[in-house]
């Protein structure tokens, strides 16, 4: 079953709305390469599980909005698959069977897995399923045989963790020589191709709000209550912006101000298309001469011009959840042919096709 372009894998896990982070670090990327790509979608609602599994109501309701922030910002469903991740069976077995292709120790390196039992508070008490998750994400892209995966830079060490699950899946069950360049794997009679990953134009978008105690930017975030979403409205973006955190130290508008590090500018040079206006203003605003608010109302107008069509085409999916539903039922029964086709060319690459 060879598609027609080479294919594309990339998602969200369920846990709230889509803000400005998604957008820059995939979700542009994500709208713009349609054409270029075969693309799945997943909305990978088991993932949520392992550090919400509590909350089913808030997963499944999360699974509706990020679906419909999806359609709102451009994914196109004649040219595009979203599914639901519990919906593929396929994608469970190929978790397992990967699991024994990841060492303990290796899935315990990855900085992501550690970033997140600290910023989650989990301490000792995070569920077996959350040490799991990161083996899901494998299965979730090479179910699909992926070639290119657009993500964020703090999904780079699951990606890695994939490319080394394909390498070693493609040594082991298809005999290809492990000294093959990556490119060239499926040339050689490799099943997985070994993905190419695609950051975002900013890698890692700060949230609106204060640092950290160690005055560490912190990234933007539903959890820290930092972030401008996909789906807010004019007046939520301006008053989001106006209580934006910029230079402490600066307590007036003629007082020199601090450009680097600081989420005002950050968010000027990442959104606003005038970058000549965005250098210029930069120096106004160490010499002294332009004020916060001032920077602050040009941003609001850069935001609302880029959510606003956004946030409208989100209100007209909103008065159809149907549709919605509808949408992601077809392209959960395309996405399942993709997938057990895999499963079973995987099956049979590893002497386990009895029938």
């Amino acid at each position: 079953m060879k598609a027609a372009k080479p294919r594309l894998v990339s998602g969200d896990t369920p846990t709230g709305r889509l803000h400005l982070g998604h957008w820059v670090g995939s979700v542009e990327n994500r709208v713009k390469l349609q054409d270029e790509y075969d693309c799945y979608f997943i909305i990978a609602n088991m993932h949520a599980f392992t550090t919400r599994s509590d909350k089913p109501d808030d997963i499944r309701q999360s699974v509706i909005d990020i679906a419909t922030d999806y359609l709102a910002a451009g994914i196109d469903p004649k040219r595009s698959t979203m599914f639901i991740q519990s919906e593929i069976p396929a994608i469970a077995d190929l978790t397992f069977f990967f699991s024994m292709l990841i060492p303990y120790p290796r899935l315990m390196r990855n900085p992501t897995i550690k970033d997140e039992i600290r910023d989650k508070g989990l301490g000792e008490n995070y569920p077996f399923g959350f040490l799991l998750y990161p083996v899901g994400q494998v299965a979730d892209i090479l179910s699909f045989r992926a070639e290119i995966v657009p993500v964020g830079e703090d999904q780079v060490p699951h990606l890695e963790m994939t490319r080394e699950v394909a390498r070693r899946f493609n040594q082991l069950y298809c005999g290809v020589d492990s000294h093959t360049e990556d490119k060239d794997y499926v040339k050689k009679g490799g099943l997985f191709p070994v993905v190419d990953v695609k950051l975002g134009r900013t890698k890692r978008l700060v949230g609106i709000g204060a640092p950290s105690p160690d005055g560490t930017l912190l990234k933007m975030s539903k959890s820290l209550n930092n972030a401008i979403y996909l789906s807010d409205d004019a007046d939520a973006i301006a008053s989001k912006v106006k209580a934006m955190y910029t230079d402490p130290k600066r307590l007036k508008a003629t007082d020199p101000g601090t450009v680097e590090n600081n989420p005002l500018w950050i968010f000027h040079e990442t959104f606003n298309p005038d970058q000549a206006w965005v250098a210029e203003a930069e120096q106004l605003y160490r010499e002294g001469k332009i004020g916060d608010m001032d920077c602050k109302k040009r941003l609001i107008d850069v935001l609302v011009d880029l959510i606003g069509p956004i946030q409208k085409r989100r209100q007209e999916f909103e008065k159809d959840p149907g549709q919605v539903l509808a949408l992601l039922r077809e392209g959960t029964e395309k996405a399942n042919v993709v997938a057990e086709e895999t499963l079973r060319l995987a099956k049979k690459a590893m002497k386990q096709d009895y029938f």
